[in-house]
């Protein structure tokens, strides 16, 4: 029987946190091993820290999201660090550029991209990274900053991008709009990419797959979306299973 991994869910977002006991028993009812929790500030990272103290299925990453920069101050980045330093963090994310909403000014966002990708390259940390609308400018960053390790979440880009990405030394995954009508050839994108460098999501609770858009996305439809992966690579389930753990196991140095 194979496992998953949802390499990134907010599940200690107010919206899932509310009934999280139900959230995680429906993730172990649906193949669902082990959870990259991605934390956005510090109320969600305690959450985190005291649902990996009960069980130990889960990973904490916490990072700064681009929208958001303006909310954290020089203090708050100490504390990131001092978590870094502790050993309490996975991966530092999610972090990147983000030019859809227009919340931050560029520059600052630029600014605060560049400071976190150092404090994880400072602590030997993956990087979760988000990009909406700022292809250039993303990797213009991590091209200066390389070399790099890390996940491109819930990726959207072109072939041609992925291509710079993989050989920037990233991997790629994929969340719900995978199995959207309208995924705009992500499928095709997706079918090329080497399975060693490969991961699926859910983001939850945003973007749920189809056909279960207009629910509340969480965990245990990550396995909707691994299904369309499978079909995409005509790969056996339990292979591609397997290798997803491998490749955690590779990037986060977790058994």
């Amino acid at each position: 029987m194979y496992t998953l991994i949802d390499t990134h869910c907010h599940i200690t977002c107010d919206a899932l946190y509310e009934r999280i006991d139900e959230v995680i028993q429906n993730a172990k009812e649906h193949h669902v091993e082990r959870m990259m929790i991605i934390c956005t500030g510090f109320k969600e990272y305690e959450r985190a820290e005291s649902l990996k103290q009960k069980e130990d299925m889960f990973d904490i990453a916490l990072g700064f999201h681009p929208c958001d920069l303006y909310d954290f101050s020089e203090d708050d980045y100490l504390r990131l660090e001092q978590l870094l330093q502790e050993g309490k963090l996975a991966a530092v994310g999610e972090i990147g550029l983000d030019y859809h909403w227009k919340d931050v000014e560029k520059e600052d966002q630029k600014k605060g991209f560049v400071r976190q990708i150092q404090l994880a390259k400072k602590y030997d940390k993956p990087i979760l990274i988000h990009m909406r609308e700022a292809t250039k400018d993303t990797l213009d960053i991590l091209q200066e900053y390389a070399p790099h390790k890390g996940i491109f979440h819930c990726f959207s880009g072109s072939r041609e991008t992925a291509d710079i990405v993989l050989k920037m030394g990233f991997h790629i995954a994929y969340g719900g709009p995978l199995t959207f009508k309208n995924s705009r050839g992500a499928p095709e994108v997706c079918e090329q990419i080497p399975l060693d460098r490969l991961f699926v999501e859910t983001d939850c609770p945003y973007l749920t797959p189809h056909p279960y858009r207009g629910k509340q996305n969480e965990p245990k439809y990550v396995e909707v979306t691994f299904d369309k992966m499978c079909e995409i690579k005509q790969v056996d389930k339990e292979i591609l299973a397997k290798q997803m753990k491998q490749n955690y196991e590779a990037l986060f140095g977790k058994k």
